[in-house]
């Protein structure tokens, strides 16, 4: 049939014909006539597809932590190239923020990454009040900063549960789940909410935080801690964990900040860069803390670099308790921040600008800025534009699952089918910031 033939070197068998279209079409054909009988065995011994197949992995898969979808193309179990697409979760994120005030949009904050809401409306605010040129109280800050670390360990927790379930580790994932009701019922205490809270004010918080929640802080740390060690001693002497997982969806540091990731991710890879300490913002200049780096680069790495955050963070918060100053939660000046409820019911010049405050919105300077944060899943930051109006004329986000996602075809081009899911818990997307 004019098929041309490779040879072999050091062999004296011929290697494998191509196939021309004509082919491959009558080799099609063989295929979906015997498919359509199915009493028929196929037995065809070549293959159209020369070994190859795409594979399309989501958008609803249980493991791909949200609606990502990854186009794979495989030969037999090694995947030869990944696609990763996005957009399945969109709902115009930036596009809303251009018609709603500033305090207005905060709520929708806590669905961008809704598994840390809280560092989502800290970063929202310090933003907006880097424009306006705001000075925060200090317990406010400090309450912000016990949240957005609370936030950390939860979201961190949610991560290692699901990345120890897709390796195989399912006890794990209901410990971890068992702590994250404890970090619920700090917010609801703190915040009225378990979930989606909307804490964060511009120009402070909503309300103070009471002993009662003070309280409760106090009597979960140590023991928090005493399962992070247990939890440790537990995964790090598993000989199937450890290999199922060592030397899986390696990055050099140099390809790590190439692709822009940050966070865990980065960190995992030995590049030493934490916004809370390369940027200080809010208070944390004012605590020793450590930020951890390992220099392997797998999913491994990604896993005791959250591990090792989740004790940092009760570093943080345990400071924080002791240091608490006394004083306001948000700034007293009703062209900064709302009157208080109860100023509300008796003061008509705080019903008046409470008023203003809702319809026309925050007046801010004309001008643009961008600030970030250290968000559990890496640098989570919102640049505005402002006209001078209550509305931003342009606010975009970068988000950090976004940016991370980058990395996904150099992670797992080249390994098999069976470390995709892996890979992709060990870089914690989640598809409501990464879609906006």
């Amino acid at each position: 049939m004019g098929h041309e033939f490779e040879l072999t070197e050091g062999t004296e068998s011929l290697a494998k014909p191509k196939l021309d279209q004509s082919t491959r079409r009558e080799l099609r054909r063989k295929i979906y006539a015997a498919l359509e009988d199915r009493d028929t065995t196929i037995t065809v011994e070549d293959d159209p597809l020369e070994s190859t197949m795409v594979l399309n992995m989501g958008p609803s898969h249980p493991a791909t932590h949200g609606v990502l979808r990854v186009a794979l193309k495989l030969d037999g179990e090694t995947v030869v190239a990944a696609v990763p697409e996005l957009g399945y979760l969109h709902r115009a994120m930036e596009k809303l923020a251009e018609n709603k005030t500033y305090h207005e949009w905060m709520p929708y904050t806590d669905r961008l990454d809704y598994m840390s809401p809280y560092s989502n409306n800290t970063a929202l605010c310090l933003a907006v009040e880097k424009l306006g040129d705001f000075k925060v109280p200090e317990r406010a800050q400090y309450i912000r900063t016990i949240g957005c670390e609370l936030a950390r360990i939860s979201s961190h927790l949610l991560s290692v549960g699901s990345m120890l379930m897709d390796s195989g580790a399912v006890t794990m994932f209901l410990y971890t789940f068992e702590e994250r009701e404890h970090i619920y019922n700090i917010f609801d205490l703190l915040t009225g909410a378990r979930f989606t809270i909307s804490h964060c004010r511009i120009g402070g918080v909503a309300n103070d935080i009471s002993h009662e929640c003070v309280s409760y802080i106090k009597d979960w740390l140590p023991n928090f801690k005493r399962k992070l060690g247990e939890w440790r001693r537990l995964m790090e002497r598993n000989r199937i964990f450890i290999e199922r997982v060592e030397g899986v969806g390696y990055i050099s540091k140099e390809d790590a900040i190439d692709l822009g990731m940050t966070g865990p991710n980065l960190r995992a890879s030995g590049v030493n860069y934490d916004i809370r300490r390369a940027e200080p913002y809010m208070i944390y200049d004012r605590f020793d803390f450590d930020v951890p780096v390992l220099e392997n680069g797998d999913c491994l790495a990604r896993y005791q670099i959250r591990m090792m955050e989740m004790q940092e963070s009760v570093k943080i918060i345990e400071q924080a308790l002791r240091q608490l100053p006394k004083g306001d939660v948000r700034i007293d000046n009703a062209k900064q921040a709302y009157p208080w409820k109860g100023e509300i019911y008796h003061s008509m010049e705080a019903l008046i600008h409470d008023f203003m405050m809702t319809h026309e919105g925050l007046q801010l300077p004309k001008g643009e800025i961008y600030h970030a944060i250290e968000a559990p899943k890496g640098e989570l930051g919102f640049y505005i534009q402002s006209d001078g109006s209550g509305y931003p004329w342009r606010l975009k986000i970068r988000s950090p699952s976004f940016c991370n996602l980058q990395a996904l075809p150099h992670l797992i081009e080249g390994g098999l089918l069976s470390d995709v899911v892996v890979v992709i818990g060990s870089i914690d997307p989640v598809m409501g910031e990464a879609d906006k």
